[in-house]
């Protein structure tokens, strides 16, 4: 459809010949119409109405005399809708666009926006010796889904997890390890004993506070290099690494580094002497900190009292070795929407450091994860286990499947696939900034607005090719409705992809594959396939090519698998 907002804006460039209306400018006043009986674009006028100084009514009127005397290639008719012009395609055209997206494949959608750039994502980075639990899952996952975007838009992408492997929290483990714990238990049971001595240390300190203090010592002995803090907390790492990428193996997600926040250790006295040069560091009451209030935010802690670190020194100690080491174009957060603050402030401490990359730092938040309201809360050990969550959806999916299918080959592998799949589109279906409160019953439905629902109508799409020869498409058809609206969703998927892209929504791509699982179910119904003759047939074969290579590509670029037999 793009071919076609250019033609047509490259047309009304030449019509107005106004300088506030280029035809660079116009296609972002297009519109897809909510049904399609009303056409397949809209341009709305009221965005003309102010530069032309006449009522979209009048606009919308005006130029649909003028494409009736000659209408574009491509396009049947235009009607005026109520301050919208609404243009027709022709049947021509979207065979045309149907070829297309069949000779582009996988590829179709993709682009190269992001062609000689970096874009470094830091996401999923949990802290270490604590338990996967459902408050990791929306970073681990938008984060996913954000890097695959932009590498299919053409960025080299750079996935960081940055583990929460630094600070008091770790001077709170090694004082419940020495008082409480044993190096055999911990080798033994691995991450459960790290998270129990975690929890233990915090029902102890609500006991006796003088456990804060000797934490935040022992943190201190650490940053200082102390041999046996130092092994201890290796070990805690290993231990705590060796469980995490199996969950990022069941997610199928990756990255290209593990620098966790110890890594900037060594770095970090080069922040604060830099921060002290440019006269931008003060002290209160013995902390070191940028005052920000004439950007009306609170100050920006650098040092506590101790002298000892804090998160947004670590931070901006990693932003700039990551300039230095990527040369990113663009450094992107997943974090939750509490951290929003944070970032702020750190990325206005940067900006004053004088580096004028600091507005390439991007955080993108989101909402709250839990399972029936579930609160989180590590400390005390109330939390939903990511091990358990996954755990219960593959057996919920392998039940389903069984009964809808107990022929089925490799059951297990699909009721895996089916499973994860399910939290993760289900996690994804909102826009991102809202809270996820997953249900059981509405996330593996496979006939909602689910990730099962998605996966069974790619499934019934490879099953018809898979029973039928290949036939190429034909140059030309006439379609019935069916048909045209298919063309058409199939057409929005680059726009998505893009929309997406800009808005690091990856919720715009789970919503797309619903509309085209749904518009693909629809002529499924009305169209039979197997049985049609000729050219007809060639070309409802060519449209379940098609879906399949969109539908596939939809659910990849949100880090779902594709079986293709359910």
């Amino acid at each position: 459809m793009n071919r076609l907002k250019q033609q047509i804006a490259a047309k009304l460039e030449a019509y107005f010949a106004n300088p506030a209306l280029s035809a660079a400018s116009i296609p972002d006043c297009f519109d897809t119409p909510p049904d399609p009986a009303m056409g397949d674009l809209a341009l709305a006028c009221f965005k003309l109405s102010k530069i032309l100084r006449k009522s979209p009514m009048a606009i919308a009127e005006e130029l649909k005399k003028l494409f009736s005397e000659e209408l574009p290639d491509g396009i049947a008719s235009v009607v005026n809708a109520g301050g919208y012009l609404n243009f027709f395609v022709s049947d021509s055209f979207r065979v045309l666009l149907l070829r297309e997206m069949l000779e582009a494949g996988e590829n179709y959608g993709s682009s190269d926006l992001g062609k000689g750039k970096t874009m470094v994502i830091d996401y999923s980075s949990p802290n270490i010796a604590k338990r996967f639990h459902i408050g990791h899952l929306g970073t681990t996952i938008i984060g996913n889904s954000i890097k695959l975007i932009h590498r299919f838009c053409g960025f080299d992408t750079v996935g960081i997890n940055y583990l929460g492997d630094w600070g008091t929290q770790y001077g709170k483990l090694v004082i419940s390890f020495k008082k409480w714990g044993s190096e055999e238990a911990v080798r033994k049971e691995g991450i459960e004993e790290l998270n129990r001595l975690y929890v233990l240390f915090g029902t102890e300190a609500e006991k006796d506070p003088s456990l804060n203090d000797q934490a935040r010592h022992e943190f201190s002995l650490l940053e200082s290099g102390d041999p046996e803090n130092i092994r201890l907390w290796k070990l805690f790492k290993e231990i705590s690494l060796r469980e995490y990428m199996k969950t990022y193996e069941l997610l199928g997600v990756s990255f290209d580094s593990f620098n966790g926040e110890s890594f900037y250790s060594d770095k970090m006295p080069a922040v604060v002497e830099e921060l002290k040069e440019k006269n931008l560091l003060k002290l209160d009451d013995g902390a070191s900190l940028v005052d920000l209030e004439a950007y009306h935010m609170p100050p920006c802690l650098i040092l506590k009292r101790d002298g000892s670190s804090l998160y947004p020194t670590r931070d901006i100690a990693a932003a700039l070795w990551r300039k230095k080491e990527y040369a990113f174009d663009k450094c992107v957060y997943v974090t939750s929407a509490g951290q929003s603050l944070h970032f702020a402030q750190w990325f206005k401490v940067v900006e004053l450091m004088g580096r004028d990359w600091a507005d390439q730092l991007v955080h993108v938040p989101y909402g709250t994860f839990s399972i029936n309201g579930e609160k989180i809360a590590s400390r005390t050990g109330n939390v939903v286990l990511l091990d358990d969550l996954f755990r219960e959806a593959v057996e919920k999916a392998g039940a389903i499947i069984e009964e809808k299918n107990p022929n089925l080959e490799n059951k297990d592998e699909v009721a895996k696939d089916v499973g994860i799949g399910a939290v993760i589109f289900n996690s994804l279906l909102a826009n991102r900034i809202k809270d996820v409160n997953f249900n059981w019953a509405e996330a593996l439905n496979f006939e909602g607005n689910t990730g099962p629902y998605a996966q069974y109508t790619y499934a019934r799409a490879c099953s018809i090719l898979n029973k039928s020869e290949q036939i190429p498409c034909p140059e030309k058809a006439a379609l019935c409705e069916e048909e045209k609206q298919l063309i058409s969703t199939l057409a929005l998927f680059p726009d998505r992809v893009v929309r997406s892209l800009n808005e690091y929504e990856p919720s715009i791509i789970t919503r797309f594959s619903l509309d085209l699982c749904q518009s693909f179910n629809r002529f499924y119904n009305a169209c039979p396939i197997r049985s049609a003759e000729g050219e007809e047939k060639a070309l409802r074969l060519s449209l379940c090519r098609a879906v399949k290579n969109v539908l596939g590509t939809s659910l990849h670029l949100i880090g779902l698998r594709t079986p293709e037999k359910i």
